[in-house]
């Protein structure tokens, strides 16, 4: 145990700081402080010194230059059982520093502004707390370092708990977290200047230019907060990790109760949660190994996966459930009538909870409010490397629809195009989506050649097919597949057009009279 008698803070994030020195100072700590940080605590009553007292030397260059100084870093850095590192301490006047508390310039907040300039970034770099940082990380065997106000607590408790000491365990654990800080912090620095910021030439100076592209170095920072029993198969070793800036996902949802996460849950969640998060209207998906067996739209939550669940009632079982809204008692209670793996929404009523509080195994996902997708990153793996794309969060293009055909779609057909075409992307290409207007009917799901997927989606199909629309979600090549699906009584056909022989297939839809529409864009899926 090592006991806290002088204490160096220095933060930029005040959350909690006031709180945690009240509590500090009963244990008899010596506060050190520079800046804004001193001022504030002085005028909260606290007895501080300036680290200018601590060295010797003011701070200067409009606080650039605070704390890079031999007596602070060599009372931050100085070994206490090393002899001759105690004789240097003593011969240079150098007072120990037990514990640093620092944060650092918001850097990220800072350049995400949409006016930063490029002397704003450059001065929200914080050189003289990183660099406290990592000395007191490095010697974390006599010296405590405290990034996080999340951390305040557990110093204080554990301080309370042992006279003022703090244990060997806490004080590494305070070390992992603050090499991980500084090193997302300077990461952050780099692809800033690498992709943000440019010079002109002509006028000498340097100015931000956001990235119109993807990034020149992609620095990922993810934190370890699940041990999964296995992979995909139970000879993988799996976790789960979220990923910092990622935003809020399935990654962070709440589990409110049933059986340990798999993998492959958390696969098929993140599926079913990406599908319906793309209507307004209330949905729900039902997916199988990343595919929705059933989707459809409905006034309520009860009614919309009645009708998903009606797609293909035998593939539904042991699915997975998503729905962009509270889920209700009535809804729970016709959910409970099957077995399902798990159940990702929003929210739950507390009665729909009681419900399937007696279906122990079935995992409840609580997501939180449902928010507009952010822009974000979609990276695979491939070996000795990494594949990184735009999050595929494209709709439909207005501007982009065309009717290629002699006959218009009806209005309710043109609705029932939309949902399917919204459908199609959510589906493994190649991708074959029969629908009505608000309820999925078939589906024909990563098939080697398209024609397949139409004879596929037909044969899976529970419903009658006669009157439904087709979406594909890329070009038919031949007109095969339009003549295979006239067969089964659809009446549209939405896909993006763009083949060599789309006049063979334009064709092919005028002779059965149905109504064509192009999107001007593909929705692969691999």
């Amino acid at each position: 145990m090592k006991r806290i008698k002088r204490a160096l803070i220095s933060v930029s994030d005040k959350t909690g700081i006031v709180d945690f020195v009240r509590l500090l100072t009963p244990f008899g700590v010596e506060l050190v402080s520079t800046g804004g940080t001193a001022t504030m605590l002085r005028d909260k009553g606290f007895e501080v010194r300036d680290v200018s007292d601590l060295t010797g030397f003011p701070e200067i260059l409009g606080g650039r230059v605070k704390t890079l100084h031999p007596k602070v870093h060599g009372g931050i850095l100085s070994i206490r059982d090393n002899e001759e590192h105690q004789k240097q301490v003593e011969e240079n006047d150098i007072e120990y520093i037990d514990m640093v508390v620092v944060n650092l310039y918001p850097f990220e907040a800072t350049v995400a502004r949409e006016e930063v300039t490029a002397e704003d970034a450059i001065e929200n770099i914080d050189i003289g707390g990183p660099s406290m940082i990592r000395s007191a990380a490095k010697n974390f065997r006599d010296v405590a370092v405290v990034v996080s106000p999340a951390d305040y607590i557990v110093v204080i408790d554990e301080m309370a708990a042992n006279d003022g000491c703090l244990g060997l365990q806490t004080r590494f654990n305070l070390a992992r977290k603050a090499f991980e800080i500084t090193s997302q912090y300077d990461a952050a620095i780099s692809s800033f200047l690498v992709d943000s910021m440019n010079l002109d030439d002509e006028a000498k100076e340097f100015g931000v230019a956001r990235l119109n592209d993807l990034p020149s170095r992609l620095n990922l920072f993810a934190r370890k907060t699940m041990s999964l029993r296995y992979g995909e198969n139970p000879h993988q070793r799996a976790a789960l990790y979220v990923m910092q800036g990622a935003g809020q996902g399935i990654a962070q949802a709440e589990k409110i109760q049933g059986k340990e996460l798999s993998f492959n849950n958390l696969i098929d969640l993140d599926a079913a949660w990406s599908l319906v998060a793309d209507f307004s209207d209330t949905a729900c998906a039902i997916i199988k190994h990343t595919n929705p067996c059933g989707a459809a739209l409905g006034d309520d939550v009860q009614e919309a996966f009645e009708k998903a669940k009606a797609t293909d009632p035998v593939s539904a079982f042991g699915g997975i459930i998503g729905f962009n809204q509270k889920v209700t008692e009535a809804a729970a209670r016709s959910i409970a009538e099957t077995f399902f793996e798990a159940i990702i929404a929003p929210d739950f009523e507390e009665a729909a909870l009681a419900v399937f509080a007696a279906k122990k195994n079935l995992r409840v996902m609580r997501m939180g409010e449902v928010a507009s997708q952010i822009t974000r990153l979609d990276i695979r793996t491939i070996s000795g490397g990494l594949l990184v794309q735009d999050k595929d969060q494209a709709l439909i293009d207005d501007t982009k629809l065309r009717v290629v055909t002699q006959r218009q779609p009806t209005p309710e057909e043109m609705r029932a195009l939309r949902f399917a075409w919204m459908l199609c992307k959510h589906v493994k290409s190649n991708a074959i989506v029969y629908a009505r207007e608000g309820q999925l009917v078939g589906v024909g799901a990563g098939q080697m050649s398209r024609v397949d997927s139409v004879k596929l989606g037909a044969m899976k199909a529970q419903l009658s097919l006669d009157g439904t629309v087709l979406a594909s979600d890329a070009f038919f090549p031949f007109r095969d597949g339009v003549d295979e699906a006239a067969k089964v009584g659809i009446t549209a056909v939405i896909q993006p057009g763009g083949s060599v022989r789309d006049d063979e297939v334009i064709a092919a839809a005028n002779e059965q009279n149905l109504a064509m529409v192009f999107t001007g864009m593909r929705h692969f899926k691999h």
